[in-house]
């Protein structure tokens, strides 16, 4: 008689309360990196474009009012 070289699975997999919060920083990091590679992405096409905004200015800088 063959021995079965893996078992299969008897229902779903019990996830841990330490493996929840692991899977929901995993997930909170990799939509961190995915924000911050979406502007770096963008700054790059900006960059090309002869458009570049520097990051030290705001974007809605307020004007001096004419003299």
């Amino acid at each position: 008689m063959a021995l079965p070289l893996h078992h299969r699975m008897r229902g779903a997999p019990i996830i841990t309360p330490k493996k929840s919060v692991e899977r929901e920083a995993r997930e909170a990091r990799l939509a961190k990196a995915l924000r911050e590679n979406l502007v770096r992405r963008k700054e790059q096409k900006r960059a090309q474009e002869g458009r570049t905004v520097p990051q030290s200015q705001p974007s809605g800088r307020k004007r001096e009012p004419p003299a």
